[in-house]
């Protein structure tokens, strides 16, 4: 099978027609000893748009997602984030030229309640967060709440993120990335651990944020409902290289993207 990558036009822009390129990656490569994890990957992500980075385990995604956010120096290639080169900066330097991410195992306080959770990331982007112990306090309790309300957990501010359900941990931990007002969003397995309802009304919350911010979104994932369902566009990776990359019904008739990773039947399944 031929691995030549193959770049498709958009032609279902949900922004507008005079998108802005936020995040350009540029022959971006990897190696670790003598296996070459990336080779070569060359994606870009628009002001309000979510882009999907999905592949076969062991097709480079992570490594190529981790070098965006700064965990991996790349070999060769550029991460240019509105223009400035960011590859190989450390991962704080990345975040405060405006870059967000969440994990695929939320990362919040448990112990601390929803509104100090908040509380705790807006003091980190002003520079506090040596005062946050043992509580956030008043520290922009409005500006937390307000973020709360953003995804939908104001109402639950007091409570102890210890005693909240799964989806909800992961709404408070959107809200944490979104506190120092992210230019782009990462998300790496956003919707790992969550029942189906709960991974699409992640999904169309982080759209609807994206949208209203203009803020892009490049993240991984597993389950293609999510994919195809939330993703305004979708980049392949192969074996380290960028098989293809387009809307999701491009890539849903995409026969080398099929055989390569999907499979007609799932493909034809997620996208009835």
């Amino acid at each position: 099978m031929s691995m030549t990558t193959t770049t498709t036009k958009t032609t279902n822009d949900t922004n507008n027609t005079s998108a802005t390129t936020l995040l350009q990656v540029d022959q971006l490569s990897k190696s670790f000893g003598g296996v070459k994890a990336v080779q070569g990957v060359s994606f870009s992500v628009q002001a309000g748009e979510l882009l999907a980075l999905i592949g076969p385990n062991g097709a480079g995604k992570t490594t190529t997602f981790n070098m965006v956010g700064g965990q991996l120096a790349p070999d060769s290639g550029r991460v240019l984030l509105g223009g400035d080169n960011i590859a190989g900066l450390p991962p704080r330097a990345i975040w405060r030229k405006g870059v967000g991410r969440t994990f695929q195992i939320a990362q919040t306080f448990s112990s601390f309640t929803v509104l100090e959770n908040v509380q705790v990331a807006l003091l980190s982007a002003d520079k506090r967060i040596w005062q946050f112990w043992p509580r956030a306090g008043q520290h922009r309790r409005a500006d937390a709440l307000a973020l709360l309300a953003s995804v939908g957990m104001d109402s639950q501010a007091d409570r102890a993120c210890s005693e909240l359900a799964y989806g909800d941990v992961k709404r408070v931990e959107l809200a944490m990335a979104l506190a120092h007002a992210p230019r782009l969003l990462l998300m790496d397995e956003p919707t790992a651990g969550m029942a189906p309802a709960e991974r699409v009304e992640l999904m169309q919350l982080t759209r609807r944020i994206a949208r209203e911010r203009q803020m892009g979104v490049l993240f991984t994932e597993h389950s293609m409902d999510v994919v195809f369902g939330q993703a305004d566009r979708v980049a392949v990776l192969v074996r380290g290289k960028l098989l293809a990359q387009g809307t999701p019904q491009e890539i849903r008739d995409d026969e080398r993207v099929q055989q390569a990773y999907l499979g007609t039947g799932l493909v034809l399944e997620k996208m009835a």
